[in-house]
């Protein structure tokens, strides 16, 4: 139902589906170690799709840097609880849009979309390509419809999940968006394995830090994760108990994520086996 191309149905250059990268590339190294992309590259997903993996081997590839799309990974000091990409992992390439502010600041989707079009701008202008990652709908409908926003906005996400669509006719930019595509039992699986390895002394340590630092008044302590951690700490559930809590959080949040990006139609869906033969060819058919 979500699968809108494959790897043998590369768009053509100007559909209303997807915009276009610019250089033409003979192979796979004139791609990777030449290329200059004119285009954002957007990769997006529901929570534990496998989007910081697979960015990073593109950014690795494309000369690339990334920006989070994530509207938990803002906040300073939440790492673990909510999977921020670790130094290890981000294998030197440039993450931007982490740790912006502290859990009690104020920041809101026109404050990312402001920094994230600077950041764009910034990185085009070093010869790099933006690769916006993340599963926060709101934040790239926000970004490539050029949603414009009568001064701040402390809206909540969910307050927009019933917002129209009638302001997602036409993409103002030049954008490739590619949704990572599971199979419902293959996704739970993966939410399951990660909350498995999310449940550890590191995340403890850091919950406990949280709580005495801003408390639960705090909206950014809202993720679930903490609130079903620190309920374990204190005994208050087992720690089978809380993990089957926070997998049906997150399932739903994925649930969500999914509802929001169907909507809309220029989103490739792809597996996350098909994205990085997918880039690489469609450059090269350029």
């Amino acid at each position: 139902m979500l699968d809108n191309t494959t790897i043998e149905g590369i768009p053509e250059r100007g559909s209303a589906r997807v915009s276009a990268f610019s250089p033409v590339a003979t192979g796979e190294n004139d791609a990777t170690r030449n290329s200059s992309i004119s285009s954002t590259l957007i990769i997006l997903g529901p929570t534990g799709s496998g989007k910081t993996g697979i960015s990073i081997k593109l950014a690795k590839a494309l000369n690339g840097e990334i920006i989070s799309a994530d509207s938990r990974a803002i906040y300073k000091g939440m790492d673990i609880g909510t999977a921020k990409p670790t130094k290890k992992e981000m294998s030197g390439i440039p993450h931007w849009g982490i740790d912006l502010v502290e859990p009690n600041q104020r920041f809101t989707v026109a404050d990312w979309k402001e920094y994230t079009e600077a950041k764009i701008k910034d990185i085009k202008a070093r010869g790099k390509v933006p690769i916006i990652v993340g599963g926060t709908g709101l934040y790239i409908d926000a970004l490539i419809y050029d949603y414009k926003f009568k001064g701040p906005t402390g809206a909540k996400i969910g307050d927009f999940e019933q917002k129209s669509c009638s302001d997602r006719t036409e993409i103002k930019g030049d954008y490739l968006l590619i949704g990572i595509k599971w199979d419902t039992p293959e996704l739970r699986a993966r939410l399951k394995a990660r909350l498995n390895q999310m449940f550890c002394d590191d995340l403890y340590k850091e919950t406990k830090n949280l709580v005495q630092k801003y408390g639960w008044d705090c909206g950014a302590m809202k993720s679930d994760i903490y609130e079903y951690a620190w309920k374990y700490m204190n005994g208050e559930l087992s720690l089978e108990e809380a993990k089957e809590k926070c997998f049906y959080e997150d399932w739903h949040l994925a649930k969500r994520q999914l509802t929001w990006f169907k909507r809309n139609s220029a989103i490739n869906w792809l597996s996350l086996e098909q994205i990085y033969p997918f880039v690489l060819k469609y450059i090269q058919n350029e």
